[in-house]
């Protein structure tokens, strides 16, 4: 049998001639891609090192994502074209080219997305510590949506109905939902904190008796970092259900304490000692003085309030100049020979009383 002749034999609908040629062109395909991938790869980084711009930074990125074994399925494709196949095995061909197509869109989408998410992220932190709490809930929807698409365009090319797919699913969605109710309460509160912001990451709250730094906002719990170091663990509905009191957020600090002096304190020294409280708090720093007044008698002391504010929102600023105050009104009391109270109690004891004897 002479070369012309076996090239001309037929396997499967198509000469051996056919075949060769399907394979040289998904071979070329498919090796053009391995040999192109790595070095358009390095040629675009170097001239997006030289450059200000970010489309060649998502070239990158985007080109990072590409897989030889989804471009090979395509190229299989191609070279089918050559060949006559039978219609089951064409509509085999087909379908698995549609799906490696779809997939690899939604993968360079998808590696798009997360170039676009991470550089915005490292831009806004700066600025917005709840960057990373909204990119992070943006993220998991966009992804979502992304892969609902790529699947629904596959299942519509391969020839299903998707519009009857789509009423099916809305039935099974609420079935899911009704079983995954926790879950999905997490989920939507995860998302109001993001919308809504009550806290960040990076903010100082309390809840309840529980307070720490936020660490993490996820879709299903938030991580606090506890003053004494372990981690708290909140569920996102049941954070969002108690009372919680953001100190990050506080701009100024109101402080009101209170003292005693001793009943033997004369009216005269009482008088002066509301004016000598207000000299030593607007002697301070970062401090606006309210008032200071003698405000009752106690059990065991003449009482005093006092309230100031601290224009500052840091802890250490507030101790800093409450201990400065307690110092100083100290010497300023003991100079006026004043002395604190402290619990006492005074018993008056009255004089023998003498039993008379009664006449018999």
């Amino acid at each position: 049998m002479s070369l012309s002749e076996l090239l001309d034999l037929t396997v499967y609908g198509s000469t051996l001639m056919q075949w060769a040629l399907a394979a040289v062109v998904a071979g070329t395909v498919v090796l053009a891609a391995m040999w192109a991938r790595p070095v358009l790869i390095r040629r675009l980084e170097a001239v997006s090192g030289r450059t200000q711009t970010t489309v060649d930074d998502a070239f990158v990125h985007a080109l990072k994502a590409t897989r030889v074994a989804l471009v090979a399925v395509i190229a299989l494709e191609l070279g089918s074209q050559i060949l006559e196949l039978p219609a089951r095995a064409q509509r085999i061909v087909d379908g698995a080219a549609t799906i490696a197509l779809f997939v690899q869109v939604g993968l360079w989408a998808g590696a798009l997305l997360d170039f676009w998410l991470k550089r915005t992220q490292t831009r806004a932190l700066a600025s917005n510590p709840g960057a990373a709490t909204s990119l992070s809930a943006i993220g998991f929807v966009g992804r979502v949506v992304l892969w609902a698409l790529m699947l629904l365009l596959v299942l519509d090319n391969l020839g299903i109905n998707v519009t009857a797919l789509i009423a099916g699913l809305g039935i099974g969605g609420i079935a899911v939902a009704l079983a995954m109710q926790n879950i999905l309460g997490d989920l939507f509160a995860s998302l109001s904190i993001v919308i809504d912001k009550p806290f960040v990451v990076g903010d100082f709250i309390i809840v309840d008796s529980y307070m720490g730094t936020i660490e993490h906002v996820g879709l299903k719990t938030t991580r606090i970092r506890s003053l004494g170091g372990e981690q708290l663990i909140f569920s996102n509905s049941d954070l969002l259900n108690t009372r919680i009191r953001n100190y990050k957020r506080m701009y100024e600090r109101r402080v009101l304490f209170k003292f005693g002096v001793l009943y033997q304190t004369t009216p005269q020294q009482v008088e002066a000692i509301p004016p000598l409280v207000r000299r030593i708090i607007e002697s301070q720093k970062n401090v606006r003085f309210d008032r200071a007044h003698f405000s009752g008698f106690g059990d065991s002391s003449l009482d005093f309030e006092v309230v100031f504010w601290v224009t500052s929102a840091d802890y250490n600023v507030y101790m800093d100049i409450q201990q400065a105050v307690n110092l100083a009104l100290m010497r300023e009391l003991a100079a006026m020979n004043v002395q604190f109270a402290y619990p006492t109690r005074t018993l008056f004891i009255e004089g023998p009383v003498r039993a008379e004897a009664t006449p018999s």
